[in-house]
């Protein structure tokens, strides 16, 4: 089986490592080994759930060997995290085995797809992205990179959800709407029109509540 770890031991982190548990059940492919994590969240050996803490990021440096995926929920920290890893590192894309999944789709390194979800015809995902429980994705979707999709959210087709984007649980985007890079959909809204990139939008329909500066995501949490 491959090593692998995971990068953080919060909330998404336990719920990546039952996506690893549903895996293997069906057909054992990962060694899961434990978690990477700074200091302060967790000394080496501590248990989470069953796994241990291994560590932090010099961890990785002495196993090049091992296979990451990141369990941090937040896209803005998740890409700060990749970004410190080496251009060697390899990836794992984990995905439910509940998941309803067409042949006619690519996703990216990374991506965790959990239980319950239905990924439709013709959508590409990008690299690093999540994907919650019991989220739909219409045909003709684009998810880029480090995409966050929260429980229960629905996509109508010919959605492109930039970089970066979050959307909060029990979402909905009608078709042919565009989720500007680093943008915030909040629970519950329906996104009738484009988001513009930085924003946070709310609502039903879904209004500009918040503005960001270009760029918050490398330095803001």
């Amino acid at each position: 089986m491959n090593p692998l770890v995971i990068l953080g031991a919060g909330g998404f982190a336990r719920e990546t490592l039952d996506v690893v548990d549903a895996i293997n059940a069906v057909s054992p492919r990962w060694d899961m080994l434990g978690f990477i994590v700074d200091g302060e969240y967790g000394l080496p050996g501590t248990l989470v759930n069953d796994k241990p803490i291994l560590g932090d990021f010099s961890w990785l440096q002495q196993h090049p060997e091992v296979y990451i995926v990141c369990g941090v929920g937040a896209p803005e920290i998740r890409q700060r995290m990749i970004l410190q890893l080496s251009q060697s590192s390899r990836f794992a894309t984990l995905i439910h085995p509940s998941a309803v999944l067409t042949r006619w789709m690519k996703i990216g390194d990374g991506t965790i797809i959990t239980a319950g979800c239905i990924i439709s015809n013709n959508v590409v995902i990008g690299n690093h992205v999540q994907i919650n429980p019991s989220a739909t994705v219409g045909h003709d979707v684009m998810i880029n990179a480090f995409v966050s999709l929260g429980p229960g959210v629905l996509i109508s087709g010919n959605v492109n959800i930039r970089d970066g984007a979050y959307i909060g649980t029990g979402a909905n985007i009608i078709e042919k709407k565009t989720i500007g890079a680093w943008s915030i959909v909040g629970a519950g809204s329906t996104v009738v029109k484009n988001v513009p990139a930085n924003t946070t939008v709310v609502g039903i329909p879904a209004q500009v509540i918040k503005e960001r500066s270009v760029g918050w995501h490398l330095y803001e949490s």
